[in-house]
């Protein structure tokens, strides 16, 4: 029987020692020493055998060398599409890729080599999600707050969440979202929020302050953003919504008009969450009040409308299942409210063909560039020392700078903590700056080959020059040669830029190289 307590350095010192055995002996032999040697370490014989046998050389040496260069510009084109898309989830990016390729390249931001392009519009979720793993991990996003229950009443008709399972487009939940900053105390503004259940399409307006007759002017106002009219509104108990002269409006536009149950946030789980995955996302949870403020907020919310409804997939649920404590549940592939309503039945030729019109002319970026902007006039308010720290002069200094933002962690000015100081300054000399315009030439001859290689060459050219633990300067020097050259193969801007960094043959420095790297 194996014995479990043999450490690693021994099991080494057994292979290597058993491997000269092996390596001498007959075939009867051979099969004496691996019966031996399996019950000695405990491993499988067929592992065994390319222990002893020395198979993972061979292995190495005959495997193919990957496209890197390629794969690099996949991993920044798809960065790209990520912060294009306002850093949405994997499934939620597939879905959206074709399109946002397609109107990036239409307003050219980008020119995506051929390869490219069909790696990325044949990437799955999960190859997504992996490529953006460790950059998400640099990006913290704040916890969801979740709201206090408000008072019953009685006074309107209740539906649940399982009385929604048939609906038209049309049907709202409407709530408020306050923003407060923590404390409820003084005047806030609030911003009246609007989802439709059927297609997801959402709708917001800020209140400067949360009042009966101000809600009605916010519907109205919702009203003739939404492409389809009103057909009903379902609330939440705030006493801004249960009152008089809702019901009276309601009743003379013809809108039915529900509550949902007091204590139960489920019943309005569509606004709910769109509370948190639209307005917290965008506005933060700072507090926010007054005439200027709420202009402010108004501004920003005319280009998160747009983006969110035409560039934002969601997921809608198709089912719920209970299995004793175990809860399944079902979706429909992920999609944007756009695309749902152009999937309805129901809806009209003329309101689909103006929502085509309109889809065509609007701009992902442009959009996402406007966002920001309006996070940092909004930021400004709160925190002055914050207001300048990602700021864009135009939308393409907003496009060259997308690929390198997940770096600075948190990038919504409105969620943005105080910065800390980059390094920026060397401890020690650069022992391939020398050496560098060498190692271009080679790399532009040959751009797939691996540093290693690259390193063994310098070595045999300039003994004595090189230790062995320097490697791994020079395969961070390499990739981000390669990381400047992706760049080449996906940005429109980039495609005629002779000067591109890392294409020249006698950079002064290295360093000189890195830095300007990282300004495009």
């Amino acid at each position: 029987m194996a014995d479990k307590g043999i450490s690693k350095g021994t099991r080494r010192e057994i292979i290597e020692a058993v491997r000269i055995r092996y390596s001498q002996a007959l075939k009867k032999e051979k099969t004496m020493i691996l019966d031996e040697f399996t019950t000695l370490v405990g491993c499988h014989r067929k592992h065994a055998i390319r222990l002893l046998g020395n198979f993972k050389t061979t292995r190495i040496q005959s495997r193919k060398i990957s496209r890197r260069l390629y794969d690099d510009a996949v991993k920044e084109a798809l960065i790209v599409m990520w912060e294009a898309s306002d850093r949405i989830c994997g499934k939620r990016l597939k879905a959206l890729l074709p399109s946002l390729i397609d109107a990036l390249e239409r307003h050219g931001h980008l020119d995506l080599d051929e390869v490219v392009r069909q790696r990325l519009l044949s990437i799955s979720a999960s190859t997504i999600d992996r490529l953006l793993a460790p950059i998400r991990s640099k990006a913290t996003v704040r916890k969801k707050r979740r709201g206090k229950s408000k008072k019953a009443s009685g006074q309107i008709p209740v539906r649940t969440f399982t009385d929604w399972e048939e609906t038209t487009p049309g049907c709202l939940e409407i709530d408020f979202v306050a923003h407060c900053g923590g404390s409820m105390k003084g005047s806030i503004i609030h911003s009246l929020v609007a989802t439709d259940v059927c297609t997801g399409w959402t709708e917001f307006v800020p209140l400067i302050a949360r009042e009966q007759s101000l809600v009605i002017e916010g519907l109205e106002v919702i009203g003739k953003q939404m492409p389809i009219p009103i057909v009903g509104i379902n609330s939440d108990n705030d006493s801004a919504f249960i009152n008089d002269t809702l019901v009276s409006y309601c009743d003379k536009k013809k809108i039915y008009f529900s509550r949902s149950r007091a204590y139960q946030k489920n019943d309005q789980a569509w606004i709910e969450q769109k509370n948190g995955a639209v307005i917290r996302r965008f506005v933060g949870y700072d507090r926010f009040s007054g005439v200027v403020a709420c202009q402010a907020l108004a501004h920003l919310f005319q280009s998160v409308r747009l983006y969110v409804n035409f560039f934002q997939p969601s997921f809608k649920l198709r089912s719920k299942t209970r299995d004793g404590a175990k809860v399944r549940k079902s979706y429909y592939k992920p999609a944007t409210p756009y695309d749902r309503l152009l999937e309805r039945q129901d809806v009209d030729e003329c309101t689909k063909s103006a929502l085509k019109e309109q889809r065509f002319r609007l701009d992902p970026l442009e959009l996402l560039h406007h966002i920001r902007h309006g996070q940092a006039a909004l930021s400004a308010l709160v925190s002055p020392e914050l207001s300048n720290e990602i700021r864009y002069k135009n939308l393409k200094q907003f496009l060259e700078q997308l690929p390198n933002l997940w770096v600075l962690g948190e990038v919504r000015p409105t969620h943005k903590q105080k910065p800390t100081k980059k390094r920026y300054w060397r401890t020690r000399k650069d022992p391939f700056e020398p050496f560098w315009p060498e190692i271009l030439i080679w790399l532009q001859k040959d751009p797939d080959t691996t540093a290693k290689t690259l390193f063994e060459r310098l070595q045999r050219e300039h003994p004595d020059h090189f230790s062995d633990g320097q490697l791994r300067t020079l395969q961070r020097r390499i990739k981000e040669w390669r990381h400047v050259m992706a760049k080449k193969l996906v940005y429109a801007c980039l495609k005629d830029n002779n000067n591109l960094p890392g294409t020249e043959i006698s950079p002064t420095s290295t360093d000189g190289l890195l830095r300007r790297c990282s300004n495009i």
